[in-house]
Order: structure tokens, then C-alpha cells, then sequence
């Protein structure tokens, strides 16, 4: 198979495995996954995070990063663009919501704070597969990959179900490589 084969292999399989899980399990582990990046001491330090509306059966986070935790600490949601753009943005605290692209919670961009890349402290990225490497295969259209290049001062994570876990993550050159990826039963770190 080639390498693009094998990441439409393993993206299926993992949006799959991770929509598969019963419900009681998704909750148990999505309150895992945000105690463990509640207790990362990134996350304890970060000011400025950008974290994500779940979609698709992704790990939600919405309970951590509804609570910034701490006075000060800005949470920005990526707003997807043209040419597979992604913007950092903080909603407005009214009005502040609206669907974005692919229907994915967004915040409204003319209403909200935008946060440049290279300011962030804390990327919390989903995934559809990753390996205990770092390495993750996404939803194919490069957001991130575009993204993640920019944050020059941020820590990144991936977001995972262990369900969601290959051998080997279908990585090619243009593919960033996470500093951890979090899951409901540890933190897979590669520096």
C-alpha cells in the first residue's frame, strides 16, 4: 500500500474504533483524557491554549476547556478558512458561536479574539490514529499540518482514544510530530 493508501486505512479505522465506543465508556474516558492534560504542567503554566470542539465522535474536552482554570488563560478554537487555513479564535461572550466548516462548532471570527500561532503556549490537536512515536494521521485536509509549523513557542498534543492507537502512524515529511498524545490511559511522550 502506499503511504496515502495507508492513511485512508488507518484513519477509517480509528474514526470507527473511536465511534464504537459505548457511551459510558466515551464519558469515562473523555473525564480521563482532561484530568491527565488538567495535571500536565503545560497546561498548568499555559495562557494561551487552543483546544477544539469534538466532532465525530472525538475525545471532548469541552469540560476542561470551558473552565479556563485559571484568571487570565484564554482558550482559543481553530476556525478552518479557505485553502485549509486555521485561525485561533476566542468566542465572543455573546453570540460569540456559529457552525464553521464541515458543520464543527467555530467561533464567530468578526466577533472573536484572534490569537496569532506563534503566541500560543498549548495546542491540544484530535486525531484518528497515532502511534506511541507522536506521530498522528488526521482527517486527511492538512489544517494542522499547515498550523502547527507556526507555533513556534507551543507545546502540542494529540487527543486520542487508546482505541484509536496503530503500530505505526502513517507518516509522511509534511507531517508534524506531536511532543505527547493524550489518552484515558496515559500521555505517549516522544522528547
Amino acid at each position: 500500500m502506499t503511504l496515502d493508501q495507508t492513511k485512508q486505512a488507518q484513519r477509517r479505522q480509528g474514526m470507527a474504533a473511536r465511534r464504537a465506543l459505548d457511551p459510558e465508556t466515551r464519558r469515562a474516558a473523555d473525564a480521563a483524557i482532561c484530568s491527565r492534560i488538567a495535571a500536565l504542567p503545560v497546561w498548568q503554566k499555559a495562557g494561551r491554549v487552543l483546544g477544539y470542539a469534538a466532532f465525530g465522535g472525538e475525545p471532548d474536552l469541552a469540560d476542561l476547556l470551558q473552565d479556563p482554570g485559571r484568571p487570565g488563560r484564554k482558550i482559543a478554537w481553530p476556525v478552518c478558512g479557505p485553502a485549509c487555513s486555521l485561525t485561533a479564535a476566542v468566542p465572543a461572550a455573546e453570540n460569540g458561536w456559529e457552525a464553521g466548516a464541515y458543520g464543527i462548532l467555530a467561533p464567530v471570527l468578526d466577533r472573536a479574539e484572534i490569537l496569532p500561532p506563534e503566541t500560543l503556549d498549548l495546542v491540544l490537536v484530535p486525531c484518528t490514529a497515532f502511534d506511541a512515536e507522536c506521530r498522528r494521521v488526521g482527517m486527511g485536509k492538512g489544517y494542522y499540518d499547515r498550523y502547527l509549523p507556526r507555533c513556534t513557542g507551543a507545546a502540542v498534543y494529540g487527543i486520542a482514544y487508546e482505541v484509536q492507537r496503530v503500530e505505526a502512524a502513517a507518516a509522511g515529511p509534511l507531517d508534524v510530530r506531536l511532543d505527547g498524545v493524550v489518552t484515558e490511559r496515559g500521555i505517549y511522550r516522544w522528547k
